[in-house]
């Protein structure tokens, strides 16, 4: 597999540089992504604008890569401006899989994600006490 890594204290940056997610490239990318983890990175934002099709394999890892990131709290983004390929990757279902068009944008949402995470998002701002008293209507 012929990519670029860059490490930052909150993600990892990959640059693809191969034409497809295909043959022996998704076997390479999940041992990369594995050692990544085992490092302490959560978040992967992969550049896939050279990439134009993704085999079953390819499809497979994407996914496995993607539960594991949010699995712990992390995010994977992908980054492609490639309409067709978009297309190619939103027909895969993979649960709240991110794309986005560029390298900045990815950035921008995982410092967001990691925000929301630090803070507590979907935090009610209810205590158990705001419920003292307040008893379950059995009628609907």
């Amino acid at each position: 597999m012929n990519f670029k890594l860059e490490k930052k204290e909150q993600y990892v940056y990959i640059e693809l540089e191969e034409p497809a997610f295909a043959g022996d490239v998704p076997a390479a990318f999940e041992d990369t992504a594995r050692s990544l983890f085992r490092e302490g990175y959560h978040s992967l934002i992969v550049n896939m604008q050279t990439v134009k099709s993704v085999d079953a394999p390819g499809t497979a890892i994407l996914k496995k890569i993607n539960w594991l990131c949010a699995n712990d709290l992390g995010l994977l983004v992908i980054v492609t401006r490639d309409d067709d390929f978009i297309d190619l990757l939103e027909g895969l279902k993979i649960p709240d899989l991110n794309i986005l068009p560029t390298k900045e944008e990815a950035i921008d949402a995982v410092f967001m994600h990691n925000l929301e995470n630090q803070f507590g998002a979907g935090d009610d701002d209810y205590d158990d006490e705001d419920y003292e008293g307040v008893s379950e209507s059995k009628e609907p």
